[in-house]
């Protein structure tokens, strides 16, 4: 049976998906913190990432306080560690260095996921798709870390970009919550995929995604008559596959 979802539920102040909000050490989209904080049942800050918290809820800090701060704090500073910790925050520090903050920040979420019996539906990340290419790929190698973590859903969104690794089998992607923009792409990221589609301009047909040879970036859905919803995206793949996605920007 195919695993369903709809990536962009979680932005839309209607939408109904249960979800845990991590936020990376990136800058914050006010929009999209107030959105995803109001939703979360629950919250935590890969280190630094709680620098960009504080100074994004300057004047109301006190309605934006995260469940639990965790990372080697190398990057947190120590006023906003000292805010955090006065107002109760759980400070978890992690010193392994061969796991990134997000990496471990995400295992903490999820043993609390299962230790507060809590219904989720989706993890989602807040940052890690700008800035530095490396700490990017960092973030694409927290999604493979996370397939054999937990068997929820791990979206990544900054600015105008969605990112999430479809697990090996069939997927069904519901796309038209209208904050989609006009590209999506599937990529290889780890080796090559056998891959089959449905719903997209340029589909594949048991064809195989394989970084030197094929690889479907700049895709996008496939065309329907105006006023008709876009039909659902299916995927199936035999291997880990990067799905990405256009965000519309401000509602364009």
């Amino acid at each position: 049976m195919d695993e369903e979802l709809t990536p962009l539920d979680c932005l839309l102040p209607s939408g109904t998906q249960r979800i845990c909000l991590i936020i990376l050490n990136q800058p914050l989209n006010k929009d999209y913190l107030h959105i995803l904080w109001s939703k979360a049942l629950l919250r935590a800050c890969a280190d630094g990432a709680a620098n960009h918290l504080y100074d994004s809820t300057a004047g109301d800090r006190g309605s934006f306080l995260p469940d639990y701060i965790s990372g080697d704090f190398d990057s947190i500073t120590a006023e906003v560690k000292a805010f955090y910790g006065d107002k109760g925050c759980n400070l978890i520090e992690t010193d392994d260095q061969d796991l990134t903050d997000f990496t471990k920040c995400l295992a903490i979420m999820v043993e609390e996921i299962q230790r507060r019996q809590l219904q989720v539906d989706a993890i989602v990340t807040l940052g890690g798709l700008a800035g530095r290419f490396d700490q990017t790929m960092a973030s694409v190698e927290t999604l493979h870390h996370a397939l054999s973590m937990t068997r929820l859903p791990l979206l990544i969104i900054q600015e105008t970009s969605l990112v999430y690794l479809l697990r090996p089998g069939g997927h069904r992607l519901q796309v038209n919550t209208g904050l989609e923009g006009d590209w999506c792409s599937l990529i290889p990221v780890g080796g090559p995929c056998q891959t089959t589609t449905t719903g997209l301009k340029w589909n594949l047909n048991n064809q195989v995604l394989q970084f030197g040879k094929l690889v479907s970036t700049s895709n996008t859905y496939e065309p329907v008559a105006p006023g008709n919803p876009k039909k659902p995206v299916t995927v199936t793949t035999d291997q880990p596959l990067l799905w990405s996605m256009g965000i519309c920007e401000d509602g364009h």
